[in-house]
């Protein structure tokens, strides 16, 4: 399509009301600017997205690169930044644009451009492109939040709602992101990750699913800037990915696989082992290099964009009056696992410690405070790893705890639950990732005494990809939901997909939406289960 840039750029709002990312927004300076570009391929393999909405914008993002898993990283573009013109219309033709301007895709960001687009409607849909040079991106759709001053209106049997998808977990070589394609077609507002965006670990060369010839630095770890951008593209090639990404917006936050798994703050997983990254500083550069990389990849804002190895991630949504939305790192500030990593007995001293924390004193009090102070109906938490407390033995003697998840830090989900509860938060509800499985749990002061009050219900989603096929129930190992082991746990299954959320001011609902297999494409869908939990009433019921 040939568009001129007096049409694409056009006279209705351009370049009005965003903050573009460029060479002196950023602090770059890049040398010679490349003034007629001339791409190898097309610049915009790795797609368009839209993230973190608010009542008046949303930030867009795409990354030029013509040959995505270039050795080096670069994508297959030039040490020399680029013009890259944005349109944001009202229609999918571009009829009535309404917001248009420009921005430099520099080196030092991969050529990634991240476009903070405000004075737009509250609670209303729209469609956006970019283009470089003659090149023209995919149109991708967003949405912005609902006005947050706007009461709930309409009758009582159609009030307000918002809709949204979690999903988290996706191993590129473990299979394909089939669940992706179907929640492409889902009537929703925006998606939640929960992390594990990508993979860092190696793998042999016939130990993946996906058929594809790829160099040998994607079959081992990833530690340079280089090998994070071109895992980061592997991820972001595949169709059924971008496909979700062009139909919503985005709020991302990480988990450990991003960087390493399981680390936590400048503590390595192999701080002991001898490995290359067991030094603090070492692990510190290599925090910093992935970073940098996650944030090139991800329609993220400037507050996210990373300063070496510090950036904070934990952040605010607020959509009406029905949900705000409070977005967690639960990696960047807790203290390393005790007894080492995985899944033991025992320990229960050294994880009780009341001086251990998963979130930091500072983000802690966020959480607590910002909850407390929400005016919406519901409160929910994008958390990483599971708050319920899971027996993982079936001994009922021992008690066997997951270190990495808050079963590894007692004094600080006491804290959690216990400060939501004492504050009154309405209707806190937890969003949880990375164990590859869907569990439904009531989360209660203590977990030990079943008549204790129910503050929360967790809502936790297994992965896209990672884990293979997996089965409605675990067919090997401790079952979760044994009799009288876990009783606090509503629900469980093991298959890959993810989960849908619809919330009004009556109700919340939760439709976890499965696939039989990930194995080889094309897989179908299915729903799983559904529950709903009442304002007031904390606590899963089938629906």
């Amino acid at each position: 399509m040939n568009l001129s840039r007096r049409r694409l750029l056009g006279s209705a709002g351009v370049g009005a009301g965003a903050a573009a990312l460029g060479l002196h927004a950023a602090g770059f300076s890049s040398g010679t600017a490349w003034a007629t570009p001339r791409f190898s391929g097309d610049p915009f393999r790795l797609g368009v997205a839209s993230g973190d909405p608010l009542p008046t914008g949303v930030v867009l993002w795409t990354r030029l690169a013509p040959e995505p898993l270039a050795l080096d990283g670069r994508g297959g573009m030039p040490e020399r930044s680029v013009t890259v013109e944005w349109q944001v219309a009202e229609d999918e033709r571009f009829g009535r644009v309404v917001r248009a301007g420009e921005v430099a895709a520099v080196p030092e960001l991969g050529h990634s451009v991240h476009v903070e687009v405000d004075g737009l409607a509250p609670g209303r849909g729209y469609w956006y492109r970019f283009r470089s040079g003659r090149e023209l991106s995919p149109v991708g759709r967003t949405r912005t939040a609902p006005d947050p001053l706007a009461a709930i209106t309409g009758p009582a049997t159609d009030p307000a709602a918002v809709s949204f998808a979690f999903a988290s977990c996706q191993c590129w070589y473990d299979g394909f992101y089939t669940a992706y394609r179907h929640m492409a077609a889902e009537d929703l507002d925006f998606v939640v990750h929960l992390g594990d965006y990508l993979y860092e670990s190696g793998v042999g060369p016939t130990a993946g699913v996906r058929c594809l010839e790829l160099d040998a630095s994607f079959q081992r770890e990833t530690y340079t800037l280089s090998e994070y951008r071109n895992r980061h593209a592997l991820t972001r090639l595949d169709a059924d990915l971008q496909a979700a990404h062009r139909a919503f917006p985005w709020i991302l936050t990480w988990d450990d696989h991003e960087v390493e798994n399981n680390w936590a703050a400048d503590v390595a997983q192999w701080d002991s082992d001898g490995f290359p990254d067991a030094d603090p500083e070492a692990f510190r550069a290599r925090k910093a290099v992935a970073f940098q990389a996650y944030y090139e990849h991800l329609p993220l804002r400037l507050p996210q964009r990373p300063d070496g190895a510090d950036v904070r991630m934990y952040r605010r949504l607020g959509f009406g009056g029905v949900l705000d939305l409070h977005v967690l790192d639960s990696r960047s500030y807790r203290d390393d696992q005790v007894c080492g990593d995985g899944t033991k007995p025992g320990c229960d001293v050294e994880r009780s410690d009341p001086a251990r924390t998963m979130l930091g004193a500072e983000q802690e009090a966020w959480l607590l405070d910002g909850a407390a102070r929400s005016g919406a109906t519901w409160n929910v938490l994008a958390n990483q790893t599971l708050v319920a407390q899971v027996d993982q033995d079936p001994d009922p003697a021992v008690l066997a705890s997951g270190l990495d998840m808050w079963d590894g830090y007692t004094a600080a989900r006491d804290r959690l639950l216990t400060g939501l509860y004492e504050r009154g938060a309405a209707n806190p509800v937890v969003l949880t990732g990375d164990i590859h499985r869907s569990v439904v749990a009531d989360l209660r002061l203590d977990f030990a005494d079943e008549a204790s009050p129910v503050v929360a219900t967790e809502f936790a989603g297994t992965s896209i990809s990672s884990g293979r096929d997996g089965a409605a129930m675990d067919q090997v190992g401790y079952d979760w939901m044994a009799p009288g082991v876990n009783p606090h746990l509503r629900w469980h299954n093991a298959q890959r997909g993810y989960t849908v959320l619809r919330l009004t001011s009556d109700e919340l609902r939760a439709d976890y939406r499965v696939v039989p297999y990930v194995t080889v494409p094309g897989a179908p869908v299915e729903t799983a289960a559904a529950f709903t939990v009442e304002p007031g009433r904390p606590g899963a019921q089938p629906a």
